[in-house]
Order: structure tokens, then sequence, then C-alpha cells
């Protein structure tokens, strides 16, 4: 009797807990919230919680168990493994032991309304000699924690109250020891419940838990978001149903080097900074950030999104800079580069245009609006002074004078953008940009030693130029002791005997030469009259770009930029009355017409990526041929990436970037345009996976369509989302856009696998094998596609077919109903423009996701 009265009395709260509950029940009504009321815990214990709260604004709620009950803080950024960083925690009212078990969502309009994660729990103690609750009320608490995410020593410390201020404001910070890391490597890796191992969106869209790794061990899903696995449909479906999911990459607007600043009211102009170009997407509590190029850096500005995830939206897609600015007030590349490795919470975000807001498009709205738009998301940004995200303001007009300041205060120079363009995605001659220094992208091909110490005197540079790597000087000075040794660590690996360029043999006396594979910027007076750089300065190392995508830059004169950005494609067209479709009558001159309308939503799918041209220069009933290199006879606008061939020698592949190197394309003779399913800033990593359904002659389109239909779900079930496009040939596209992650033996054996697997599962309907004999009757899956080298059809281009068909994106729901894979041509080119900015295309060929196992 006596122990079920004791047992009894443990079973409850102390008086002394329960009336600190008071304010707690106080704020809520748990007949509309799932919050627990309290008193069914015993007390005693020493466990810890963190709980993930998108309320009004994103924050984690940290509580220990003391005294009956959860101390409670709001530590607004979350947690900090790095001893230098005091991060702000707000103390809150105490909560009740069982609080530690809720996660779920608290209803609009109760107190604390939003989504709530059990993002970390497990024990924790007071440093051995203090006592817990007497050090709370002095305003101090040094404990340890044993938990999945938090471990190690941490201290908090009472700030004084300022004013009238009435709020308890703690700091949280982590003392040094084998735990300690950088400022985001808690929030910025751990993603998932600790329990559930559901996301924030999952939590709210309702989706069923899933098992996690056993408690006492790091848990299994919490790794760098770079290092995600594809979602499935059903989670990717629950998100959308919230509108939580965080928009895919687009490509990005590119700005065109000029020789002065565009004058007149219908430019503004902007800072142009010195640091990455980053494409930030928000979501759902969720985030990614991406290089221009497309290539995923989530872990790198990890504190970026954190911050970005507070934005009063329920999704964006932002167009910005990541730079750190120094005292002076000028970004520094060097100091970027240093931040990323040591300090990336000195990382600042400049947004300069916003793509979509709230799954709402904004591409194609005039700039002007996207910016008014812009400034009023980042607004809501918490602490303005203290954000790390900001809003890059502009001015309208008066460019000449903006640069003479910007130069005199020797920053990087000015951006010009033509005030009601729409975002492009490409370069299409609406944002310019002005140097103040002449600085760009070298490739590092050797270095010559130093008579003084260890290391090297200078680093020898090289340049692509018509698709050939030439010498372009050395680069001795701009470097720390520091950065010398870690150039020498990453060179030795790439050393190799051959010189990699043509270069002067007085100048390059006694140099070790280097596999081309390194990026550095560099800043410069001018090149010399043999064509090497005068007084170059070492800035850093560009690890966004790779070397097959450097190319020399030059200015553009920029009246000429000007008129192309008002006047449309100046590129003349020879001969435009010659027939190329004898059926149709259809001339060149109506084909190089129809390329000029579709540029604008041509581009961000064919530009910055090699590509291959059929030219057919006397007309489609002539002599074709396929060309994917140049020797320079196409001229300016038509651009060279060199390519390491299987034998290792460089070969210049075409590509284009501009309206004027579609045009010229057509100019000399092209009808089709086909590209590699990876883009020129890392030629390496593919972006999407393309299954060509190509049916044996005579077969009916309907087996095409039931087959595009029947990938589309084998892809759902593992992870993949795709879009069909048909070709204006006789099969359909089904296309998986990637994160460029994998690489082309990874890609290829995947889309192998996957093609015999549905081969073997349906002989009599479909095949992989490449001999024609065994395709009758049958559809051939088309996996080559996605080999290093081979390309597909671009969307939006011709076919050398009759009637001039076009390849054209398409949605799912309308494969059901579209006759033919040729059901549009060249003369529907007002109508593809149209499409292209509807919502039956909306976010078509983009998603968020990377290559799956299989």
């Amino acid at each position: 009797m006596a122990r079920r009265a004791a047992a009894k009395t443990a079973s409850a709260p102390s008086a002394r807990a329960e009336a600190n509950l008071a304010r707690y029940r106080e704020k809520r009504d748990f007949s509309l919230t799932a919050e627990p009321a309290g008193a069914t815990l015993p007390a005693g214990g020493q466990g810890f919680v963190v709980q993930k709260h998108a309320a009004s604004r994103l924050h984690y709620d940290f509580r220990l168990e003391l005294d009956g009950t959860l101390k409670s803080w709001a530590v607004t950024r979350g947690p900090s493994p790095n001893p230098d960083d005091k991060r702000l925690s707000v103390r809150t009212e105490d909560h009740p032991l069982d609080y530690a078990r809720f996660e779920g969502t608290i209803p609009k309009g109760q107190y604390g309304g939003g989504t709530v994660m059990l993002w970390d729990n497990g024990t924790w103690e007071p440093v051995p000699g203090k006592d817990p609750v007497k050090t709370l009320a002095e305003g101090h608490l040094h404990f340890f924690l044993h938990g999945h995410r938090m471990k190690g020593e941490w201290l908090m410390i009472r700030l004084k109250p300022r004013g009238k201020e009435k709020g308890e404001n703690w700091l949280l910070r982590k003392i040094a020891d084998d735990h300690a890391g950088g400022s985001d490597d808690l929030v910025g890796m751990h993603l998932t419940s600790v329990e559930s191992g559901l996301t924030m969106e999952e939590i709210a869209a309702g989706v069923k838990p899933r098992a996690v790794a056993k408690r006492g061990k790091t848990e299994a899903s919490a790794k760098p978001v770079a290092a995600r696995k594809a979602k499935s449909p059903l989670k990717r479906k629950a998100a959308k149903a919230v509108g939580a999911l965080p928009p895919p990459f687009q490509p990005v607007q590119l700005a065109t080097l000029v020789d002065s600043v565009p004058a007149g009211d219908r430019w503004l102009h902007e800072l142009k900074y010195d640091g990455y170009r980053t494409l930030i997407a928000v979501g759902g509590g969720e985030g990614r950030a991406y290089t221009r190029s497309g290539l995923d850096w989530s872990d790198r500005f990890a504190g970026l999104i954190t911050e970005a995830t507070q934005l009063d939206c329920r999704s964006a897609l932002i167009d910005g800079e990541a730079v750190v600015v120094g005292e002076d007030g000028r970004s520094s590349f060097q100091a970027l580069q240093a931040a990323l490795k040591g300090d990336p919470s000195a990382i600042l975000y400049y947004a300069f245009d916003l793509l979509a807001l709230d799954g709402e498009d904004l591409t194609r709205l005039p700039l002007t609006e996207r910016k008014a738009k812009l400034e009023t998301l980042i607004a809501s940004a918490v602490g303005s002074e203290a954000a790390r995200i900001r809003y890059s303001d502009h001015i309208v007009g008066q460019g000449e004078k903006l640069l003479t300041s910007f130069c005199e205060a020797g920053l990087e120079g000015v951006i010009s953008k033509r005030a009601d363009a729409k975002y492009s995605g490409s370069r299409n001659g609406t944002w310019l940009k002005t140097k103040c220094i002449r600085r760009q992208e070298f490739i590092i091909v050797g270095w010559t030693p130093s008579d003084k110490q260890r290391g090297f005197r200078s680093l020898l540079l090289g340049v692509h130029k018509d698709g050939k790597l030439i010498y372009a000087g050395k680069a001795g000075t701009g470097f720390t002791g520091q950065e010398i040794e870690r150039l020498m660590a990453l060179m030795a690996p790439l050393a190799v005997k051959t010189p990699p360029v043509v270069a002067p043999r007085a100048a390059v006396r006694g140099a070790h030469w280097v596999e081309p594979r390194l990026v550095c910027e560099v800043a410069y007076i001018e090149f010399t009259d043999e064509g090497v750089l005068r007084h170059p300065s070492y800035l850093g190392l560009r690890e966004d770009k790779k070397a097959e995508a450097v190319l020399l830059e030059t200015e553009a004169p920029v009246a000429a930029a000007v008129a192309s950005s008002e006047d449309g494609v100046d590129v003349a067209i020879s001969n435009r009355e010659r027939v190329i479709f004898p059926e149709s009558k259809i001339t060149k001159g109506q084909l190089a017409d129809y390329y000029a309308a579709v540029a604008d939503i041509m581009l961000p799918w064919v530009a910055n990526r090699p590509i291959s041209l059929v030219r057919c220069p006397q007309g489609r009933a002539k002599k074709c041929f396929f060309q994917k290199h140049d020797a320079g006879t196409f001229g300016e606008h038509i651009k060279h990436v060199g390519i390491l061939e299987k034998d290792g020698h460089e070969e210049p592949y075409l590509f284009v970037d501009d309206a004027e190197g579609l045009l010229t394309c057509v100019q000399m003779g092209t009808i089709e345009f086909h590209g590699w399913g990876a883009r020129i800033e890392d030629v390496e990593k593919t972006d999407r996976l393309v299954f060509d359904l190509d049916p044996d002659d005579g077969l009916a389109f309907e087996a095409v369509r039931t087959a595009a239909f029947e990938f589309r779900e084998l892809l759902q079930q593992i992870g993949l989302e795709t879009f069909p496009m048909v070709t204006g040939g006789k099969g359909v596209h089904v296309i998986a856009p990637l994160t460029p992650q994998a690489e082309w033996p990874a890609v290829k054996d995947f889309a192998h696998r996957f093609a015999q697997a549905v081969a073997q599962a349906h002989p009599d309907r479909f095949t992989a094998a490449l001999a024609k004999v065994q395709r009758k009757g049958r559809i051939f899956v088309d996996y080559l596609r996605n080999q290093r080298g081979a390309t597909a059809i671009m969307p939006y281009a011709v076919r050398a077919r009759e009637q001039a068909p076009v390849a054209v994106p398409i949605s799912w729901k309308e494969l059901e109903t579209i006759d033919t894979p040729a059901h549009w041509h060249v003369g529907d080119a007002a109508e593809l423009v149209k499409r292209a900015g509807s919502k039956v295309l909306a976010g078509w060929g983009r998603a968020d996701q990377v290559l799956p196992d299989l």
C-alpha cells in the first residue's frame, strides 16, 4: 500500500512544477491543439529535446528537463557547434515533460501555430560541482549533452535586460571539444526528425512516419543536403499539396561584357559583386542552394538556406550572389573562400532577382515588378541589420556616373539591366556588365619553381580561345604562404611531362606542367600584343567552374549590345528565298524567322551545353551531315568548349549562348540542334536522363503513347519525376531532369539496366537491343542518349523531315490526346511561345532530384 502511494506521488509533477506550468496552459486550448496538457510523466530525469518549429518564423526550441518541467528557450538561428558563435536564445514558458514527445502541427490561430519536428533528443548532465537549479536562477547553465546531433560541452548565459525589456535573452554557445565544428554543421546537415524520419513539409502534410536509425546512434538519414536521395512520388505529392516544395533549379540569366555603361532610363544599374552566383530555393522549411550551372551547394551555404527559410512565403526561388564584405564595404572573393573553409557565418547573400514565389512563375514579368516583390519578401527577414540575406538595390539611369563612383571606391563594376525585360535564363543582351578592373577565370597549366623557398614562383595560366587551350601568361603575386602550400598539394597529383599549351620557352624555362583541371580567378591590366597577361594577380580558385568552361572574354561595343536587346537578333541571313523543305516550300528565311521567334524559350535548354548540328546547306532533301566541331569558320557568335576525347587529346565542341549563335548556325545551313545531357560548366555531370521511345516502322503512335505512360509510372516508383516531349519524328522522349551530381558511367549504367529490365518484362513490346532486326513490331528503348558524347534533339528544335516538324515539350495530360509526335511545325512559332509561358507547361523539365539506386 505504501509502495503504491509512493508510486502515485512520483507519477505527478511537484507542486512547484505545477505552478510553473500555469502559464503554458493559459496560452493553449487543448480542445483544439494536440499538444500535451502535462501531469503524466514522473519528474527526476535528465532528458533534453530540440524541436524545430515553423511558427510565424522558423526557430529551434531547446528544452532541458529540470525541476519537474522542461526549461525552454527559442534559439532563433538554431544551435551552432562553432565555439565562436553565440546564438541568441529567448527564454519561454516552462513546458510539461511529455512535450518532449510532441511532433506534429499546431493549428493556425493557436499559440505557436505551425509545424513542430522532433529535431534532436537525448540526455544531459550539468558540469560536476554545478547545481543547475541554482545556476539557472543566477543566469548561467554549464552542461554536457548526449544527443543524436547535439553532443559535448555547452554553455548558456543570460544577458542583462536593456531598457524596458521584460523577457529573458540568453546566449547558447558550444565549448571547444571533439564535437565542435562549423557554424552550419548541425542545422544545415540535419533536416529530418530523429523520431519519424520526416521532413518539415512531410510532417505538415501528414505523411506516415518511416523507420530511422536506432536510438543512441547517429541518424542514418542525416546526410548533407547535396547527398540526398530522390523523393518518392508520394512524398513529393504530399509536399505539393501544401505548396511546400522548394522550386527546382532554373538556368540563370547571363550578362554580356561591354565597353561602357548603357545610357537612358530604360536601364537600371546594380553593383557587380565579387562572389559566387547562387540560386536559393526554399519551401516548407527546407531549402537548396545551386551554383550558376545547377550544382547543388546546399551544404556550403547551409546557414544562408536556414535564414532564407524564415522568409514570409510558402516557397521562393531567388537569384543573387554569395559574398563576404570587408570593413571597407567591398566584397572580396578571397575572403569568401576563406569563409567557406573557416567561418561560413560571415557569408552574406545579396538577392537581385526573384524567379518564383508561392508556386507562381515570375520570369515573364518585367524586372521592375520582380524586384518590387523581391524587396517586399526580403523585408520579411528577421532583424534587417543582422540579416545575412539582403536586397540588392539599384538606380535608374546615370549609369556612367555610378560606374565612376564604384571604380573610385575600388569596387567590381556595374551590372545594367533592361527595366522592362523578362528573365530569359540565357544571354540575350538585356543584362550587361561593365568592369572597373579586368579579371576573369584562367586555367592553371603549370608552375615555375621559387629560387628562395619551397613552393612556386608563379603559376602558368591558360585559357580557351576558338576551342583551343592557349598560353595566357603567368601570375606571381596574390599568394599567401598557406595558399601556396594548398596549391602545391592540389597540383602534385596532376603533374604531367608534356606541356598542355604551347608557350615561349624563355618565359617558362624550368616549368613544371600539370593537367589543365584547376581554375583560378586573376586580375590583370590588359593583354599584350603577344597575347599574354600584363601584371596579373591571383585572386583565388574557382570551384564552381570547370576548366572546359573557361573561355576568353572580350568586351563588346555597348551600342551593338543595346541594339540587340531592343531590336532583336542582328544576324544577316543570306539566300532567304532558298527552299529548304521542298514538300512545304518552307525557305531558309522562314526557318531563320522561326528560330528568332523561339530563341527565348529554346535557349534555356540548348544554351551553354555542347551541341551537334544537322546541317543541310542545300535543303533537307539533299546532303545533310552532323557537325560537332568547328575550326573557327562560324564566326564570333559560335563558341567552343574543349573536351577531352578517349585518347587524351582535346577537341573543340560547339556551343551557343545567345540568339545570335542560334541564327548564325541557321545561316550556315543548320536545321536541327542536338545537345549533350550536361552543361559546359561541368561536362562530366549530367543534368537529365532521357529515354527515347523509338517505334518500329508501321507501329501506331498509340503504342508509343502507352509506352510513355508506362515509363512514367515505372520511374515514379523509384522516385523520378518525368516530363514528355514529342520529338517531331516518330517517338516520344521521357525526360527526368537531374541535379548535376552523377557522372556519365553511373547514368549510362542506370539507363541501360532500366531499359533491359523493361524489355525483359515485356519482350513482345520492347527491346533494348541495338540490332534493327530485333526491333520488328516493337519499341526500341534508346538508352544510349545517356552516355558521354551522345546527344538528343533539343526542345523547340526543327527536324529535317517533311513539313518541318518541331520537337515540343508537352504535359502528360496533353499526351493523352495528341495525335502525332510531329504535331507542331515551323509555322507554329507564335503558338509555341504562348504555350511556353502558360500554366500548361509551368515547371516543365524542372525537378529537384538525383539519380536513385536501382
